[in-house]
């Protein structure tokens, strides 16, 4: 079985309130894009059931193989129904520290996978709470569609009407900066927004600018002052609307026409452009 987890972008971050965990109520618009990463998943008979044999490749990740989230998905699954040995093969292609959700993404997909590939039948309420303990917004992945999301990222609300981006160009940059979701969130101040996420996403793209904020801007602009300046870049460029997305250290631009020799502007950075 082979499927490719893919990367989101929040638009519009506000964080709202610190909770007595010590974690943060936040609000945001979780949009799925079609940045992916390769994940490839077999039964291995030659391990014994419980055992999740990794092989990576693609961009380098750091730290033990066993704390990659592929494999506390699958520990995960295997706690409640003791499925056979797995072989899995990942290849990094969504830039990491960068606000994408790129290993929550393979996580999720990770339950999915695993789900269809022993028949499990487990139904998504069931994987969306086993993804929200691996990872906060890992379980936006499970149903993958746009939603506005509230609690630490983990209460969706898809009643809330959010418009679609078909026909937009997103131009995606990441700066070689890495920004720690920690340190992020310990230079943070929480405050209620001034103006309402859900209303704002209805109006025009281009009012978007003055009403929808991400509250990491702030803090992370003033400690990597490159990232401001791929932001301002973008709205050089023509961009709509242009965010830092997550706690960083990607920005996107949303574009009504394809954007020209963005490589050379953003020479040295990772820079993609998509059509929605």
């Amino acid at each position: 079985m082979i499927l490719f987890p893919n990367a989101k972008i929040n638009i519009g971050l506000n964080v709202v309130e610190r909770r007595p965990d010590g974690y943060h109520n936040l609000e945001s618009i979780f949009y799925p894009i079609n940045i992916y990463d390769r994940l490839q998943i077999e039964p291995n008979e030659e391990k014994v059931s419980g055992v999740c044999s990794v092989e990576l490749s693609g961009i380098a990740i750091q730290g033990a193989v066993e704390d990659n989230l592929v494999v506390k998905a699958y520990n995960l699954i295997w706690e409640r129904y003791h499925i056979p040995a797995v072989k899995v093969k990942l290849s990094k292609l969504i830039p990491m520290g960068a606000g994408l959700g790129g290993g929550s993404s393979d996580a999720a997909y990770m339950l999915k996978g695993l789900n269809e590939l022993f028949d499990l039948n487990i139904p998504e309420e069931e994987l969306e709470e086993m993804a929200a303990k691996l990872g906060a917004d890992c379980a936006i992945f499970i149903k993958n569609k746009p939603v506005f999301a509230t609690g630490i990222g983990n209460i969706f609300h898809y009643d809330v009407n959010i418009p679609p981006l078909t026909g937009k160009y997103l131009l995606l940059v990441k700066p070689e900066v890495f920004v720690s979701t920690r340190d992020a969130y310990s230079m943070i101040h929480p405050q209620q927004p001034q103006y309402s996420l859900t209303e704002s996403i209805n109006m025009p793209i281009a009012q978007w600018k003055e009403k929808i904020v991400n509250d990491f801007e702030k803090s992370v602009f003033a400690k990597f002052p490159l990232i401001g300046q791929v932001k301002d870049t973008l709205y050089e460029m023509g961009a709509e609307y242009a965010s830092m997305s997550g706690s960083g250290s990607s920005v996107f631009g949303i574009f009504n026409a394809p954007v020209e020799g963005f490589e050379d502007k953003f020479d040295g950075m990772f820079s993609v452009q998509i059509k929605m």
